[in-house]
């Protein structure tokens, strides 16, 4: 056994108490203190050594620490983004939104995207990857995640496609938009937490209101106002939200289909008008 891959054993049962995938945690942590990709890694272990700074990032891990954090990134779609403390880490469910306009628009691609709480730009930069000729919008309440979201369409050479501004949702904006995306707070007030959301994630990205849907009641009523008459929207939800939030999209007068994650839980809602 290569020294690497026993370090990466013992890393992973020490991991085992605070998370769902310690093995690729600490796969992620080694090929961060080594400074290459985890795939360059795990060909050919024997190459390296375990680095000084393994036993610290294992050490920040059991403390609940995001390793997105740790790292300063997290892969979404086709894209890596950078992300740091204070900002909602991309969730490999949220691919879900993506996967959906994709299938909806098939050739027709959208010209014009907008992204309604866009964090670190993580909707809006995967669908410019995804549309390579479309422009778009991204609108956050956080000036910090409105920064990171510009050195992110940065990084991936999408400055000239992307824009992101400080909003309170769609207020004061025009449209119109050929899809629109959001990921919203959707989290009951009284929900508890894992340890390494609740402790490092910010709040306001997270929880809204009692039931989880305050911002639903605020987004939906609008998205008619700025949505193209042929366009859509899609709004990510709680898996036990489909219900709720498909009743308020009802009211507002859109067909509403659902669409799962790959675990096959209720993930999406896709808006449109009738």
């Amino acid at each position: 056994m290569t020294e690497v891959a026993a370090a990466l054993r013992e890393a992973t049962q020490r991991l085992e108490s605070v998370s769902d995938t310690p093995r690729l945690d600490a796969e992620l942590l080694m090929a961060h203190a080594l400074g290459v990709e985890r795939q360059a890694m795990l060909l050919d272990p024997a190459r390296f050594a375990v680095p000084d700074a393994f036993d610290a990032l294992i050490e920040r891990r059991r403390a609940h620490e995001p390793v997105a954090y740790i790292v300063g990134y997290r892969d979404f779609w086709t894209i890596r983004l950078a992300v740091g403390p204070g900002l909602l880490i991309p969730r490999p469910d949220s691919e879900t939104l993506i996967e959906a306009a994709i299938d909806h628009f098939a050739a027709a691609a959208p010209r014009h995207i907008l992204d309604l709480g866009s964090g670190p730009g993580t909707l809006l930069l995967a669908a410019l990857a995804a549309w390579p000729a479309a422009s778009g919008l991204g609108i956050d309440e956080s000036d910090k995640a409105v920064e990171w979201a510009g050195w992110n369409a940065a990084n991936l050479a999408m400055g000239d496609r992307a824009q992101f501004r400080v909003g309170d949702w769609a207020a004061g904006l025009e449209g119109p938009f050929d899809l629109i995306l959001c990921n919203p707070p959707y989290i009951a007030e009284n929900e508890e937490l894992m340890p390494d959301v609740a402790a490092f994630e910010p709040a306001g990205a997270l929880f809204a209101g009692a039931d989880g849907l305050d911002d639903y009641r605020r987004i939906i009523p609008d998205l008619a106002r700025i949505l193209a008459p042929a366009g859509l929207a899609v709004l990510e939800i709680g898996h036990r939200q489909h219900i709720a939030v498909r009743d308020l999209a009802d009211r507002a007068g859109f067909h509403v289909v659902c669409r799962q994650d790959l675990g096959g839980r209720d993930r999406a809602l896709l808006l449109t008008r009738d």
